[in-house]
């Protein structure tokens, strides 16, 4: 449990960070997603008058209306892991420079379901550990994201319990639950119980067969996680799904540990480029710019 963080300081953060995003193109990258006002063209009778430009009209005594950019009306589900092992790194308050798994993740997907807002998009989630807690389908309507925004927010502030990973069951669960074509976004630290990735990748093969647009993102503090980098002092290592433990010098098993880590991000790569899924692994202390780059071109592909 963090610091306790209310509704309105996430979505400051989350808009700082599209802001942010956004500034370093010179030419919007929304241009064209919603429907914005583009030009005027002539008025043909018996047309709607509903977009007639009045004071165009006013200035050449000639009816125009305004032609706007096609409205896409996509529909994206944010699948949240909130296993044990995605509240680690350790952490009692919710600090942008210092997140753990899970927060990078809810930060992420308030920052994703901002630009859905603007752009009238219908959005869901589910939340999931070792089971489904959650879930909420696609909706566009202001009320529907502000609860979904509620949710993330009791996810943040609720007392972090013991609870161990089921993405098999819980995936399987959402593609019974979104019978449209969707963009689907899984947040996850892939730490699966041993054997069980290949049960992973079949429920989300059933999401790609309901033709879904599937991203999965794999989120993970490079620091301790891959890289191992740990004092050379004996430390009692704890796996805080199962509660099983070693107890060793990290420079005894660091090397072998991280070819272990490198295969295992190769092999889940290797699987996503198989089954046509996009993988994106994000470093909780990186920048939000892979996210969201990556929602756009997956934007783009359900269009």
């Amino acid at each position: 449990m963090v610091d306790s963080v209310d509704v309105g300081r996430l979505e400051l953060l989350a808009s700082d960070i599209v802001e942010g995003f956004m500034s370093g193109f010179h030419r919007s990258p929304f241009h064209g997603f919603s429907s914005e006002f583009a030009e005027h063209r002539i008025y043909n009778p018996g047309e709607s008058t509903r977009h007639i430009d009045w004071r165009l009209y006013a200035k050449t005594d000639r009816f125009y209306t305004k032609k706007f950019e096609d409205e896409t009306n996509l529909r994206c589900h944010f699948v949240l892991d909130n296993s044990s092992s995605m509240h680690f790194p350790a952490t009692d308050k919710f600090d942008i420079n210092q997140l753990n798994k899970v927060g990078f993740s809810i930060l992420a997907i308030a920052s994703l379901m901002r630009i859905l807002k603007r752009q009238r998009d219908a959005v869901g989630l589910s939340v999931y550990s070792d089971n489904l807690e959650f879930y909420a389908p696609e909706k566009s309507a202001s009320k529907h994201h502000q609860m979904l925004l509620n949710q993330l927010v009791t996810v943040l502030n609720s007392k972090h319990q013991a609870r161990r990973t089921d993405t098999y069951h819980a995936l399987h669960d959402v593609a019974e639950k979104c019978h449209r074509r969707s963009m689907i976004f899984v947040f996850t630290d892939m730490m699966e119980p041993d054997g069980e990735l290949e049960q992973l990748f079949d429920a989300l093969r059933h999401l790609k067969f309901n033709k879904h647009e599937v991203v999965l993102f794999h989120t993970y503090d490079k620091k301790s996680e891959l890289d191992f980098s740990f004092d050379d002092m004996p430390r009692t290592f704890v796996d805080v799904e199962t509660g099983a433990s070693i107890k060793t010098y990290a420079s005894e098993i660091q090397s072998n540990y991280q070819n272990a880590m490198q295969n295992y991000f190769k092999a889940i790569k290797l699987k996503c480029s198989q089954y046509r899924m996009t993988y994106v692994p994000v470093d909780v202390a990186d920048n939000f710019n892979a996210v969201l780059t990556t929602f756009l071109v997956a934007r783009q592909k359900l269009k």
